[in-house]
């Protein structure tokens, strides 16, 4: 086990591959997300500000991608302030920011505010959480960057996410169990899309979607 998290962890290459645990990269996703998630709280602004909001920032990051792939001394300055959180191959790749505002923001845009709130959990959470699972532990592959472990690590995490969650808007209840269950297999599922888009889009986006029409079959939002 040692020997193993050692291996991931690669402290003399200047930028971690997508198969490094990147534990810094983690920490910032779920940091990000939460600090999102406060600042709308502690605000008190609408939804509809809150997703123009981030749709803004995530033009204004699209446009900074572009020039930064246009200069090199630009790229080189950027890569250097995000060093901790950069994956080697976005260095000449749009990184993993704009997205992460375009898929929120279009869940809050999409979805009432309940579910879209929920699936961006999602995000925070599922997400890093099953690819540190599936790095360390993933031995069954599903899909070429997928485990099997990892794909149940994400099932766990949006179960108990949604059933924490919905136990804050509703009391205990055979309807809650089912959509927290369900709702874990959606958001397992969505995790598991990141293989073909990426994962700070399709998250929020299609577990939104799947959440939206469980609760329209197992109304607890």
């Amino acid at each position: 086990m040692g020997q193993a998290y050692l291996a991931q962890v690669r402290v003399s290459s200047p930028f971690r591959l997508r198969s490094d645990l990147h534990v810094a990269r983690k920490l910032w996703h779920i940091a990000t997300g939460l600090i999102g998630m406060l600042v709308y709280q502690k605000a008190k602004v609408s939804i509809e500000f809150m997703a123009i909001s981030l749709l803004v920032i995530s033009a204004c990051s699209f446009l900074i991608e572009f020039l930064r792939f246009r200069n090199e001394k630009l790229n080189a300055i950027l890569m250097k302030i995000m060093k901790p959180v950069m994956r080697e191959s976005e260095k000449n790749s749009v990184s993993g920011l704009p997205f992460y505002a375009l898929g929120v923001s279009l869940s809050l845009f999409f979805f009432p505010e309940r579910i879209a709130i929920l699936s961006v959990l999602f995000l925070v959470f599922a997400d890093p959480i099953a690819s540190f699972c599936g790095i360390l532990y993933g031995r069954d592959k599903i899909l070429p960057n997928k485990s099997l472990q990892g794909t149940i690590a994400a099932f766990t995490v949006c179960y108990i996410v949604t059933l924490v969650y919905g136990l804050i808007y509703t009391t205990p209840s055979m309807n809650l169990l089912i959509f927290s269950i369900v709702g874990g297999v959606i958001g397992a599922l969505s995790e598991l899309c990141s293989q073909f888009i990426d994962d700070n889009l399709c998250i929020p986006v299609i577990s939104g979607l799947g959440l939206f029409l469980l609760n329209m079959l197992v109304n607890v939002f």
